[in-house]
């Protein structure tokens, strides 16, 4: 398995090099059968890397510890299932995982990239196949995930007990390819800039690519938080720990970007703009890989510090000064189509839109790395807590909400204040209505009301869009249904614009609920004691312990009841791995579109007693429902408009035998 794993990760190394050098000196010199033959290398790419996949996994599962990654991160009493979970559970199977899908959605991208990215494709394919020789050059050279050692062990250190949840086989996937998909859009924006290619030839490409990335970004952060919400033992969802951050930064930014290219496709503005927002976008991505791949900043899920991750800051600087560079450099010729013409306009609201999430991000981006600059200045690694991003990026998040909400009530070009009144009297309305209501029942903190206000306003704006396109059509004689369905079909971007607004405002009721309302108490109690949290009267039973090969597991059985009502029986647990030194635990968990009932046993007592710290958490389903809604609105944004027309241009690419020249 060593052997072929190492020849497979040299064979797909040889063929990057190949591809990108030949994709660069063809567009260069015009050699088209080179250029043609450099792309015809990257559709080999992921055969090779795919059998140094199948090797790997198959070490895992046939338990070969002369290979050291397979030693270190898995042993005999790891169950075979989580066989895939141990592939990238360390920073070598990581990285082979990064490079395997970077290599797949090159070679997609290139295989269907559209009749007008064409002419700079080659030099796409450059951009594309050099991100991904250094990836390859890191795992031939630095992190060889396939090392044997001389004596093989008799038994494995094995898996981090963090890792073993049903999250783990989705929630590293989907970040890490999220992270990497960055590249896409990245490439065909560098590629457009390096033929020469100074208009909108890379917008529709890197608009399709950017959402992808962050829709899988974004699935991947929410199934972190309920990862976290399960397995940490806190309580929480979201604590703003470096390496989740790290996935945070490149998806806010690759918001900002979604919006803004859309003023570019439609009115021709904001080129310097997007193709600075992108450079950020692919920068943040290699930042969060570097504080991920053993960069100092701690973290609960982060690989341990090793050189690697300063080889990632390196590489990050290299591409920023290139891509910026370039960008300047190009940046006589990015010339808008036409100018900014009111301040109240769909164009400035997007504007404003981007620059609060830019500020989000760069408010994390500073948090991460003070530690770095606070030890390099004075030798103190000063960790930035949870309450400096809550008190800073609170209000921001506030006021993307509130452009959420008069973003698409605001026309094109220019807006009257009677145009804008008119589009927000009846969601503004509902918004005070609901405060007053709120106030009523007894929540007087500002900034809940506020934010609930906003969502209220949000929600109302779309759900009157989605009405009255329903109505126009349904007068024509369309059922409602059909009616629906045909409106968000006429126009997906935006409809599915508004599917993802819902989520993130299913997001902020989430985020406010648990933040502002929450209930903890902790407690010890004997067998038979009981005691009442927040209307719920929670009765300890007994406890029990179960010795694993590996760990001893520790079961407290509870029953639960409200008004007299029984609630069910729960069995929370908490494992002690002595190799780890670590106590995960698994909370008994109660859920309503209301609230959680949230109980974690903290400590096992020789007298029997245990120390549960029990919670109650409000409206945190929401953010758990919000992960469909976001994928279901991004599914609709990317649908094609017409799916034959793309499959017919489409395929015809992946065969065809020159690219066409680019021109300086």
């Amino acid at each position: 398995m060593s052997e072929l794993g190492t020849l497979s990760l040299l064979f797909a190394l040889v063929l990057a090099v190949y591809s990108g050098v030949g994709s660069a000196l063809g567009a260069r010199k015009g050699l088209l059968e080179l250029t043609t033959s450099a792309r015809y290398a990257t559709y080999l790419i992921p055969l090779p890397l795919g059998i140094a996949v199948l090797a790997l996994v198959g070490a895992f599962v046939s338990r070969d510890f002369q290979i050291e990654y397979v030693a270190k991160n898995s042993s005999l009493a790891m169950a075979k299932g989580y066989a895939w979970v141990a592939f990238y559970a360390g920073n070598e199977g990581s990285i082979l995982f990064l490079t395997v899908v970077l290599s797949i959605v090159a070679a997609i991208a290139i295989a269907l990239a559209p009749r007008l990215s064409r002419a700079s494709l080659a030099y796409t394919t450059a951009v594309l196949m050099s991100v991904l020789a250094f990836f390859l050059f890191i795992l031939v050279l630095l992190a060889n995930p396939f090392e044997t050692s001389a004596v093989a062990p008799a038994d494995g250190r094995g898996m981090n007990p963090l890792l073993t949840h049903p999250g783990m086989f989705i929630h590293p996937p989907m970040l890490m390819t999220g992270l990497i998909t960055v590249t896409v859009p990245f490439a065909f924006a560098m590629g457009a800039l390096l033929a020469g290619r100074t208009g909108d030839d890379w917008v529709d490409t890197g608009r399709t690519w950017a959402l992808i990335s962050w829709g899988i970004l974004g699935t991947g952060l929410l199934l972190g938080g309920w990862w976290a919400y399960t397995i940490l033992g806190w309580g929480g969802f979201w604590a703003w720990d470096p390496v989740e951050n790290a996935g945070l930064m490149p998806w806010l930014v690759l918001t900002a970007f979604i919006h803004s290219i859309m003023v570019q496709k439609r009115r021709g503005m904001f080129r310097v703009w997007n193709i600075a927002l992108i450079n950020v976008a692919f920068t943040s991505a290699l930042l969060g890989m570097f504080i991920n791949r053993g960069g100092p900043t701690p973290s609960v899920h982060s690989f341990a510090q090793s050189i690697l991750g300063w080889v990632f800051l390196a590489f990050m600087a290299v591409t920023a000064l290139f891509s910026f560079g370039l960008m300047v450099h190009r940046m006589p010729a990015l010339k808008n189509s036409q100018s900014l013409e009111s301040k109240l306009s769909r164009e400035t609201a997007f504007l404003v839109n981007n620059v609060l999430f830019l500020a989000m991000a760069f408010v994390i981006i500073w948090g991460q790395l003070f530690p770095i600059l606070s030890d390099m200045v004075t030798g103190v690694s000063i960790t930035v807590g949870e309450p400096f991003y809550n008190r800073v990026n609170g209000p921001l998040l506030l006021a993307v909400i509130f452009l959420m909400g008069i973003g698409p009530m605001v026309p094109w070009r220019h807006a009257s204040l009677a145009q804008l009144r008119k589009a927000l009297l009846l969601p503004i309305i509902v918004a005070l209505g609901l405060d007053v209501t709120l106030l009523a029942l007894g929540v007087t903190k500002v900034f809940p009301l506020m934010a609930f206000g906003l969502c209220a306003m949000v929600g109302t704006g779309i759900l009157r869009e989605w009405t009255r396109g329903t109505r126009a059509r349904h007068r024509k004689g369309e059922s409602y249904p059909l009616a629906f369905g045909k409106l968000v079909a006429a126009n997906r971007p935006r409809y599915g614009g508004y599917v993802v607004h819902l989520a993130v405002v299913m997001m902020a009721l989430a985020i406010i609920g648990t933040y502002f309302f929450d209930t903890q108490r902790d407690v010890v109690l004997q067998p038979g004691e009981q005691v009442t949290v927040g209307g719920y009267q929670i009765t300890y039973i007994d406890a029990q312990q179960i010795q694993h090969p590996d760990h001893l597991q520790s079961v407290a059985t509870i029953v639960v009841e409200r008004d007299g009502k029984s609630l069910g029986t729960y069995s929370p647990w908490q494992d002690f791995y002595p190799s780890f030194s670590l106590r995960p635990a698994r909370a008994a968990i109660r859920s309503t579109p209301i609230e959680d009932l949230y109980i974690i046993p903290n400590d096992f007592f020789q007298d029997g007693s245990v120390g549960f710290r029990i919670l109650i958490n409000p409206l945190v389903m929401w953010m758990w429902i919000a992960g469909p809604v976001l994928v279901l609105g991004t599914v609709i944004a990317l649908w094609p408009q017409r799916k034959r027309a793309l499959i017919r241009e489409a395929i015809p690419q992946v065969l065809r035998p020159t690219y066409a020249p680019a021109v300086e």
